[in-house]
């Protein structure tokens, strides 16, 4: 790599937002971390590493598709935050991934700039709870915040931001439109602060759907009548499903090599024996 280059790779802003962002989203897959960065592919890897190196985080592939990449203990002290280390949990990738895509898509609308908007990560919020949050408590995919005093309609408003891959329960998607749509008080504050009368703390709740999951939803948000004016609902951004998994076409030598291999293992007396007629 040459001087120039080198200096280009490392860009002290550039890492630092890069490092909060993936962070605050538990992880990152490749080419979301890309996209983060405003670099290619290649880049972005270059990149992961030097951070692997400073050890700040750490990589795997973990499912279908790029590696991801998460920070570890050291890399999650650099950036002052609160959050327990550790890969993004396998169950969750195609979540965290579409929500991800959600906040892509969000923070490169011209109006997210303009509007100075702000977004509260799932993680935060949770962490703010203190481990408090029970068994039927719900707590958005993230929030968007827009502060006063911008040339936008929706300043000083917070959005509640819900990603659907796939559909619940009708009746357990309006309990938690309910929620999110009553909820006075913010995530962790005093319990007097979410149940005083006052103005409802999310002014809309965004919900960005799959297609599998968009008629629940939209029949959830019917059932509550009104208030369900509050609720938006789109489909999902490009780039928020898992990559499919790759499909390796096996050649006819390695077809007979595994068929060879299958026949091995076979007690003798269980290799079945050509019918007759049959081609050899």
């Amino acid at each position: 790599m040459s001087p120039a280059q080198g200096a280009a790779e490392r860009q002290p802003g550039r890492d630092a937002a890069g490092l909060l962002f993936a962070a605050e989203m538990y992880g990152l897959q490749l080419d979301h971390l890309a996209a983060v960065l405003g670099v290619g592919e290649a880049r972005a890897r270059s990149v992961a590493a030097r951070w692997r190196a400073q050890r700040y985080v750490e990589s795997a592939r973990l499912g279908p598709g790029g590696p991801w990449t998460w920070l570890t203990r050291a890399g999650l002290a650099t950036c002052g935050l609160p959050y327990t280390a550790g890969p993004p949990a396998l169950g969750r990738l195609a979540h965290i991934r579409a929500v991800t895509a959600v906040r892509l898509a969000l923070e490169a609308a011209p109006g997210y700039a303009a509007g100075g908007g702000y977004w509260r990560s799932e993680r935060r919020l949770r962490a703010r709870m203190g481990g408090r949050v029970g068994l039927r408590q719900h707590i958005p995919d993230g929030e968007v915040h827009w502060p006063d005093g911008t040339a936008v309609p929706w300043a000083g408003e917070c959005w509640a931001i819900e990603a659907e891959l796939t559909p619940k329960t009708t009746s357990r998607t309006l309990a938690i439109m309910r929620e999110l749509l009553t909820r006075t008080g913010d995530y962790g504050c005093p319990a007097a602060e979410v149940v005083a009368a006052g103005p409802p703390r999310h002014a809309r709740v965004i919900y960005l759907c799959a297609p599998a999951a968009r008629r629940t939803v939209a029949k959830a948000r019917e059932a509550l009548g009104s208030s369900g004016a509050r609720i938006e609902i789109r489909l999902l951004p490009p780039g928020a499903a898992m990559p499919a998994p790759a499909r390796h076409k096996a050649t006819p030598t390695r077809h007979k090599a595994a068929r060879a291999r299958s026949a091995a293992a076979l007690p003798p007396a269980a290799t079945p024996r050509p019918h007759r007629g049959a081609a050899p």
